[in-house]
């Protein structure tokens, strides 16, 4: 793959932000996996949560009801979301301060139990995911996409970083990049695309010895 090092992008991105010194200091650094494998599976399932609802919605209404929705949802506490009843069902529904989404509310079950599933692995759910290999983020995508409940798109990847898992997000201005350094031919919609997504990115990686959120960073800041 003949891409454009990592330093020329940084260099393009750096000027757009007033050099070098002020952008490094927007670049965010992910969570080891020692402190991410020590969360607890509410906080996953909370983030996780907060990431479906946030999707399509204003982010800031989302964030400022978040409090109500720990009281109303048990803390997300794991065991007691995976069994959520039709009676359970129908009094969300009719709970003040939160967002009443009969899709979105069905799915904090459905996202429980499939924590719950990848618990069988190791032990929790979220050490499956802080475990998950960096130079394999677009499985752990696309194993979200399908196995998980209405965290296909940007959601699992908004999700992650707010956990602090180290990834891309893939916005307007990333894609944008991507394709500009051809990577891609058009926004990615498939399995396929994003493995030539994941190649590039650690080839980056390998490059600069940089986190993949960085990396993300400076792709969508080398955009003008």
């Amino acid at each position: 793959m003949s891409l454009r090092s990592i330093e020329e992008l940084y260099e393009v991105a750096a000027s757009t932000k007033g050099g070098a010194a002020e952008f490094e200091k927007t670049l965010g650094k992910p969570r080891s996996v020692e402190e991410l494998s020590k969360v607890g599976d509410d906080r996953w399932l909370s983030s996780m949560s907060k990431a479906v609802f946030q999707a399509g919605f204003n982010w800031k209404v989302v964030e400022k009801k978040w409090p109500r929705f720990e009281e109303v949802f048990d803390g997300f506490t794991v065991g007691r979301m995976a069994l959520i009843s039709d009676d359970d069902f129908d009094t969300y529904l009719k709970t003040e301060g939160i967002i009443r989404h009969a899709k979105k509310i069905l799915s904090i079950r459905d996202n429980a139990i499939f924590l719950n599933d990848l618990a069988k692995q190791n032990g929790s759910g979220g050490q499956t995911i802080a475990k998950w290999p960096k130079e394999d983020f677009s499985g752990l995508l696309w194993m979200m996409k399908k196995q998980g409940s209405r965290l296909g798109g940007a959601t699992a990847q908004y999700f992650l970083r707010d956990m602090g898992v180290d990834g891309y997000i893939l916005s307007r201005d990333v894609n944008r990049a991507l394709i500009r350094e051809g990577v891609l031919s058009k926004d990615p919609s498939s399995r396929r695309d994003l493995e030539a997504i994941q190649e590039a990115f650690n080839h980056w990686r390998d490059q600069s010895g940089r986190p993949l959120m960085q990396i993300s960073r400076i792709l969508a800041c080398s955009v003008e």
